[in-house]
């Protein structure tokens, strides 16, 4: 199908406004234009969420002090982990733990125009589909469409991120005190894709929290077509 800027495709496609029926009696929205009302409003929302996800994910301890996105050392790692703690190393240990999230919260702010540029491509089925729903439909679109740029995006900021705070070469002291203590088996790891990995992973966490939000609270629908929209919506 082909892409038309998000309201003009809504007011063309306002024939298949039939399928908003149900929809839009959940909403308690009446009028004929109510099938590119919803569709600003979602344009409104998802704006709002994108803006606030990043601005939130791409801060100073956006990542390091947000418990439900920190970048903990490799899962695969622990054990190495724990043997470097009791072995008094956990300054080296705590020093790589926070080059990580700073490398994921230096990556954030590209995600902005991305995500905007998933917006505006946004079709008419689209809309429906997110506002007819799970409490985070829209964070799967985003997820769906724009995974792949972002990790192309992400990539370099949080590659020289974590040599210019020396994550890396942290990284590589860490490892190889570990192979000196005992009991301790050696891991590989690429270090960089798994920064990468929870980079992206974290960042769509906060959004869906920001699009449950706009969906449910009415303190986040901060304009009156979100409270118009969303307001009503059970």
């Amino acid at each position: 199908m082909k892409t038309y800027s998000f309201g003009l495709f809504l007011i063309l496609s306002l024939p298949a406004a039939a399928q908003f029926d149900k929809i839009l009696q959940r909403a308690g929205i009446g009028q004929k234009n109510d099938a590119t009302k919803i569709g600003l409003g979602l344009k409104d929302a998802l704006k709002v969420g994108t803006e606030s996800a990043v601005n939130r994910s791409g801060s100073v301890d956006g990542y390091f002090k947000n418990e439900a996105i920190k970048i903990l050392m490799p899962e695969k790692l622990r054990l190495i982990e724990k043997a470097m703690r009791l072995a008094g190393m956990g300054g080296q240990v705590d020093e790589v733990i926070l080059g990580m999230n700073r490398a994921a919260e230096a990556a954030a702010p590209k995600a902005k125009p991305i995500f905007w540029e998933a917006l505006k491509a946004m079709t008419f089925d689209d809309a429906r589909k997110i506002f007819s729903g799970g409490d985070t439909a829209a964070t799967m679109y985003f997820k769906d469409k724009t995974s792949a740029r972002l990790t192309a995006e992400f990539r370099p900021i949080v590659s020289k991120s974590m040599n210019e705070v020396g994550v890396v070469r942290r990284f590589e002291e860490f490892t190889a005190k570990a192979k000196s203590l005992p009991f301790v088996k050696p891991e590989t790891l690429d270090l960089e894709q798994y920064v990468l990995t929870k980079s992206l992973d974290g960042l769509f966490h906060v959004l869906g929290e920001e699009e449950r939000k706009i969906r449910t609270d009415p303190a986040a629908q901060v304009t009156s077509l979100l409270k118009e929209v969303f307001g009503g919506k059970k």
